[in-house]
């Protein structure tokens, strides 16, 4: 149970739901409530695939180009930590994203389901938390269920995303998502301790 509150949370501060909101307002302004709904799912539906493609063969992929786990652990982890630094000091999640909105019919996809849901390290995350070395078939489908449980909030939250922005408006979302980078930091900075760990034999 502690093995997935903690998949949860972290699965929780790298993908943000609620550092999406503003996002998701802004590109789909002007939008009716059906397109706002039907964009809504679409994009949840296209991070999910993407960030589950990465659960599925991301080790695949390092393991054909002979990159050792521990090596891309130590550079993941380090990855994740810049990108949790820009949470926390630059320019937060709904802040950086909002600048990429363009009038198009592709929202959904972008800058919606990538980068803002299924950021580069959501993917590096999602790859590291469901190592085949360390983990069964069975522990990496509970990874699986745990990711797609955040999805579903993500999707909650988009479709009640005017509720949610009048309930915490801009500034919040923007404080909620440098506490995100915050944890983020803290896991990122573990996993880079584990990866010398590994590599070096020294556990």
């Amino acid at each position: 149970m502690d093995t997935l509150l903690a998949t949860f949370i972290f699965f929780f501060a790298v993908i943000d739901p609620i550092g999406t909101v503003p996002v998701f307002i802004a590109s789909t302004k002007g939008f009716s409530d059906k397109e706002k709904r039907a964009t809504a799912f679409k994009a949840v539906l296209v991070s999910g695939l993407v960030l589950l493609f990465f659960i599925v063969v991301g080790e695949l992929l390092l393991e054909a180009i002979n990159v050792p786990l521990p090596a891309f652990q130590i550079a993941g982890g380090i990855v994740v930590f810049l990108f949790a630094l820009t949470m926390i000091f630059g320019e937060s999640k709904p802040e950086s994203e909002m600048k990429t909105v363009t009038n198009t019919t592709e929202t959904a996809v972008f800058p919606i389901a990538m980068p803002s849901i299924a950021s580069p390290g959501a993917m590096l995350v999602v790859v590291l938390f469901t190592k085949n070395s360390e983990n069964s078939l069975w522990e990496q489908f509970q990874s699986s269920l745990v990711l797609i449980a955040v999805l579903v909030i993500v999707l909650v939250l988009l479709l009640l995303s005017n509720k949610v922005h009048k309930l915490i408006g801009d500034a919040g979302a923007s404080i909620i998502s440098r506490v995100m980078g915050l944890i983020l930091s803290s896991i990122a900075v573990s996993n880079v301790i584990d990866g010398i760990n590994q590599a070096f034999h020294l556990v």
